[in-house]
């Protein structure tokens, strides 16, 4: 089952690519005149100016703190070298973001324990982010004076070969030579100058050019690795930022979860409960005056025992239900399917349980996808499919309803993509109007 989903969402989203991006000439013509090939070029020539200047700030500023810090003076001095590397990086983001179309987060603000400069220089010196952004400036440099040579050489050289033959005339017009010079010596010198010369000269021009732009886009990929792996968040503050963001999704839902129980039992047992207890008061009371009145409130009694204590079973199987715990996902599911409005297969094939936390979060997940099917798709049947590919857990709910459910408006999908966001799990959508509807999610397998 996994291998299939695989290859069937490979092959979509090809085919989606394919026809978003399709062009009548290939590639590797059109390659020269492309406006990203010349936003590319642009970011190398602008690379070489600003990198010298950044690299001049690093450098003098850093040496000249690390001079002072005899004295009073190095750490402030430190502290503004570091504090320009940050600003420098907000620049080159926007460089990158503006000529490469490469999207980086800023990395995590400051953190600030008490207000004022000394707290303030202690955070700039303390950051991973302002020593990264100066190894930035020092690697920069060099790299910016290999890509602008291999860039301008390349391109100066192609296109002034492909356009020989509409200015080789200059030659023998000005510089009292035959032409371009290829080889010359105290003897014989020899000049491209006939019909088959420019010729070839032109087509080796035509490869050059249409090389070149190919080579600046490999050039500025490693400046995009560099501007991701140095100006941006590292990994670890970006995964501490989403930990956080998952912990306070985790607190929100389990607070939505007891508000809801809470209701459920003031709402419902609660109410039904006090209700029966009224009635068997009322009972009692009658017990000696009319005992068949008495027996008929006993017996409407005893029926609202047994409607509360469905209600219980319901809200304790809302909760965690005992199946899940005692007999694992395949029983659960089946249960659940059971109890939807529509004809549900269930096909579970896993080679062991996953964690509780996952396996429980996997069940509510079908839970509410089936009550979404039986309110709102119309549909005529339904399958849930679950399996293990690799390290993750893997749900699929199909149906064949009207389709067009999605992550927008607030809906109730929108919620259960951020509980599964919240454990590292991924809420995979694809319903079109008029269906079917497919819905995964991928869960960490966690044993």
């Amino acid at each position: 089952m996994a291998t299939e989903y695989g290859r069937e969402y490979g092959q979509e989203y090809g085919r989606g690519r394919r026809a978003g991006g399709g062009h009548r000439m290939p590639a590797a013509l059109r390659a020269p005149v492309e406006g990203r090939t010349w936003r590319e070029l642009g970011y190398v020539l602008l690379g070489l100016p600003v990198s010298l200047v950044l690299f001049t700030w690093t450098v003098t500023m850093v040496v000249v703190g690390a001079g002072l810090l005899v004295t009073f003076l190095g750490i402030p001095v430190l502290a503004a070298a570091l504090a320009g590397c940050r600003g420098f990086a907000v620049l080159e983001r926007a460089r990158a973001r503006a000529l490469l179309g490469l999207d980086v987060a800023g990395p995590e603000p400051l953190r600030l324990r008490k207000p004022g400069a000394a707290a303030w220089m202690g955070a700039v010196l303390k950051s991973g982010t302002s020593w990264r952004n100066a190894l930035y400036a020092l690697v920069q440099l060099p790299w910016a004076v290999f890509t602008f040579s291999v860039a301008v050489t390349f391109w100066t050289l192609g296109w002034a070969l492909l356009t020989y033959p509409l200015w080789f005339w200059a030659f023998p017009a000005y510089a009292g030579q035959g032409g371009l010079q290829l080889y010359g010596d105290e003897h014989h010198r020899i000049y491209l100058d006939n019909p088959f010369e420019i010729t070839v000269t032109a087509l080796v021009g035509l490869v050059f050019t249409l090389v070149t732009p190919w080579l600046v886009r490999a050039l500025t990929t490693v400046d995009g690795l560099l501007v991701r792996g140095l100006l941006g968040p590292s990994p670890l503050s970006a995964r501490v930022v989403e930990l956080e963001s998952d912990r306070g999704t985790v607190v929100d839902t389990a607070a939505a979860d007891l508000r809801r129980i809470e209701r459920d039992l003031h709402d419902g047992a609660q109410a039904r409960l006090v209700g029966l207890a009224m009635d068997l008061g009322l009972a009692k009371e009658k017990l000696r005056e009319d005992p068949q009145a008495a027996a008929r409130m006993v017996e409407e009694a005893h029926g609202e025992v047994k409607t509360a204590l469905q209600e219980l079973r319901d809200l304790a199987r809302g909760i965690h239900p005992a199946v899940l715990t005692d007999r694992g996902l395949d029983a659960a599911l089946s249960s659940v399917a059971s109890r939807c409005t529509v004809p549900v297969t269930v096909d579970v094939e896993l080679p062991a349980r996953p964690a509780q936390a996952i396996e429980g979060i996997a069940y509510f997940t079908v839970s509410e996808l089936l009550q979404n099917i039986s309110k709102h798709s119309r549909a005529r049947t339904a399958s849930v499919d679950v399996w293990r590919a690799d390290d993750r857990l893997m749900v699929q709910v199909t149906d064949d309803g009207v389709g067009g459910a999605g992550l927008a408006g607030g809906s109730g999908l929108a919620g259960l993509a951020a509980r599964l966001d919240a454990v590292d799990g991924v809420l995979v959508i694809d319903s079109p109007a008029g269906g079917p509807t497919r819905v995964i999610a991928e869960l960490p397998w966690r044993p």
